[in-house]
């Protein structure tokens, strides 16, 4: 009876001890996503995928096998001096521009944000959008008119918009807002003549002696 009795607490001290071990590893592997993060899971996924991205939710992180980390969603205000951008008939222009951008919480944007910006730090992030930015935004000038850049405030933020987006949307971040400031001729530029037309001829023009002339 005493053999039985000690079998017994043993026993119980198992099953408590396992119920324990599991209570904390679940405790402790468990994780919430807070709503202006999203969680990563990269590691053994089941699926066949390579990652795992879950905003506003919770998941369990098996341990040795998975891993984690947070995608900041913190908005990223990004001013850009673009300066002496050329436009389609050759003319320099300078648009000062703010723009504000995130990390997309959309289906598929978050997992190119997990392959893209995983690790990177908010300047980072910054430097790249930036950079993405800058470059739209050249392409758009450069396949514009003066005139059209000009006049037309609203065309114009409507394509660097369409542009930026796409180029964004590439890394995983989202355009939030966009501010054109101003769209104006680069100084020493003259809006009515191109850089064309203000570079002399390659060749100048002969004139004929009066030698010629007779």
């Amino acid at each position: 009876m005493e053999l039985l009795t000690t079998t017994t607490v043993v026993l119980l001290l198992v099953i408590f001890g396992t119920l324990a071990l599991f209570r904390i590893l679940f405790a402790t592997h468990y994780k919430k996503c807070p709503s202006d993060k999203i969680l990563v899971i990269y590691g053994k996924i089941s699926g066949g995928l390579s990652k795992r991205c879950i905003h506003g939710g919770a998941a369990f992180v098996w341990p040795m096998i998975q891993a984690y980390q947070f995608l900041d969603l913190t908005p990223i205000p990004i001013d850009i001096k673009l300066k002496r951008a050329p436009t389609q008939d050759n003319i320099d222009l300078d648009v000062p521009s703010t723009f504000t951008v995130g990390i997309a919480t959309e289906r598929g944007l978050m997992e190119n944000a997990a392959d893209r910006l995983l690790g990177l730090t908010l300047n980072d992030i910054h430097q790249l959008a930036q950079d993405i930015i800058f470059g739209q935004m050249r392409h758009v000038i450069a396949n514009m008119t003066f005139e059209e850049l000009t006049t037309d405030r609203d065309k114009v933020t409507k394509n660097i918009s369409e542009h930026v987006v796409h180029g964004l949307r590439k890394v995983g971040l989202r355009l939030i807002n966009i501010n054109i400031q101003d769209v104006s001729a680069s100084p020493g530029q003259s809006p009515g003549v191109s850089k064309a037309d203000e570079s002399p001829p390659a060749f100048p023009r002969e004139t004929e002696s009066p030698a010629d002339q007779l």
